[in-house]
């Protein structure tokens, strides 16, 4: 890892970050999100977004639409197909998100939303679309965290927003088993539609969603790219149609989580001017069969020229 996006942290927390990289102690870089809503984001609303050269950044705040999936608390827009009468919570109330996101925006931060099931993101979208009615989408770079269960007529409206996708490739991998019983067979042709929001021109950023997933990136490379576990299951991978390329899977863990961050210009390509952060593996992750990816190991991490970390 060169560097992460920790998506959601209190005051106290922002200024551990603070005080890690005045003594030396921040290793890799850090853009950190504001927990929200709620007086920390109050207080640090009052401040000016913290962006420079160094290590850890501070413009972006972290906002809750629903629960998880896993627990039956993800918002849907009918119920449960294992829980009849059960259509998930909305942890904040729309009027309260629509409030956070035009404060965030006009103090000068980024927001990125969790959001998981199919009611949650069309709830977010909606919110999303008419805080950008007079803003650019590129200037402001809304993310959706999960973009987990979408309604079919969704999908599209991710690209024509402007709005990321901010994606996990090894949930699908790790709730493949119980997924389809929570949503059913037609719901569940908008989950994880990783390969169909990229044709229809949406940003993917990918990650890990760490300490709830393992932060290993390469786990995430497998899962994007072979929709299969760690032991090859299910052969051909889970929902196939939705898997993504090794190129695909690389921009999104690379170029596409520096554009969600306002960094494509200093990283996430390997490029004269910018900065040298830079993972070395001891294969070429575009060349070798996909089942090798999740065994790929990491010879060097090099964060700003310097060598954070060596095998």
């Amino acid at each position: 890892l060169t560097g992460v996006h920790d998506a959601g942290s209190s005051l106290a927390q922002l200024a551990d970050f603070r005080r890690a990289e005045n003594e030396g102690a921040l290793r890799i870089r850090v853009y950190a999100m504001i927990s929200g809503p709620g007086t920390d984001m109050e207080l640090a609303l009052r401040e000016r977004p913290r962006i420079g050269d160094g290590l850890l950044t501070i413009r972006c705040v972290k906002l809750f639409t629903d629960g998880a999936l896993g627990s039956r608390g993800a918002a849907l827009l009918s119920p449960y197909a294992d829980d009849p009468g059960n259509t998930g919570l909305l942890l904040n109330e729309p009027e309260v998100l629509k409030d956070a996101i035009a404060s965030c925006l006009r103090a000068g931060y980024q927001v990125a939303t969790h959001a998981i099931g199919d009611r949650a993101n069309r709830l977010l979208l909606d919110l999303y679309e008419e805080a950008l009615r007079d803003r650019d989408p590129a200037q402001v770079r809304l993310r959706c965290e999960h973009a987990q269960v979408i309604a079919l007529e969704d999908l599209p409206r991710f690209s024509k927003l402007g709005i990321i996708c901010s994606v996990q490739p090894t949930h699908a991998t790790s709730d493949m088993r119980w997924a389809e019983d929570r949503v059913g067979a037609e719901r569940i042709t908008g989950a994880y539609a990783w390969h169909t929001l990229k044709e229809y021109g949406a940003v993917l950023a990918a990650g890990s969603d760490a300490p709830v997933e393992s932060v290993n990136p390469a786990l995430g490379l497998y899962a994007a790219v072979t929709r299969q576990d760690t032991d090859g299951n299910p052969p051909g991978g889970w929902r196939p149609e939705e898997r993504l390329t090794p190129r695909e899977a690389l921009e999104a863990f690379t170029i596409g989580a520096a554009y969600a961050a306002f960094e494509e210009d200093q990283r996430g390509t390997l490029a004269v001017g910018k900065l040298a952060d830079i993972t070395v593996f001891d294969q070429d992750p575009l060349a070798i069969e996909p089942s090798a990816l999740k065994d790929l190991t990491v010879r060097y991490t090099i964060v700003g020229g310097r060598v954070a970390y060596t095998k």
